[in-house]
């Protein structure tokens, strides 16, 4: 599975990136497949890591923030792995005309890989 989240501190000022700099750390130190983007932080691995990583980069910012907003977006897909990686490969793939290889599905319909 692939979960895209955001954490945002709330009450602490515009200026929030030490604080999502927390949250990134624990994802970084999980050692699960991860990326980071303007928007969000997408992590991969199966239901039970990944959100214990969730858990615990939401309780960092916790730790030091009065109060904590979410946002949280899942592809679950049991048998899938390498997912980060793979779904960007198939959208640019599509982008430079190559035609797709014997067997692979058509995009998840997620017109923008970098939302999550």
């Amino acid at each position: 599975m692939i979960v895209a989240f955001s954490v945002t501190p709330l009450g602490v000022g515009e200026d929030v990136g030490e604080y999502v700099a927390d949250a990134v750390r624990v994802v970084r130190a999980s050692g699960l497949p991860h990326r980071t983007d303007a928007m969000f932080t997408s992590i991969e691995g199966e239901w039970d890591e990944v959100m214990d990583v969730v858990r615990r980069a939401v309780a960092a910012v916790e730790a030091r923030a009065p109060r904590v907003s979410l946002v949280l977006k899942a592809d679950i897909r049991p048998g899938v792995t390498d997912g980060l990686t793979a779904k960007v490969a198939t959208v640019e793939r599509h982008l430079s005309g190559n035609p797709a290889p014997s067997g692979d599905p058509a995009p998840s319909g997620n017109p923008a890989p970098s939302e999550g």
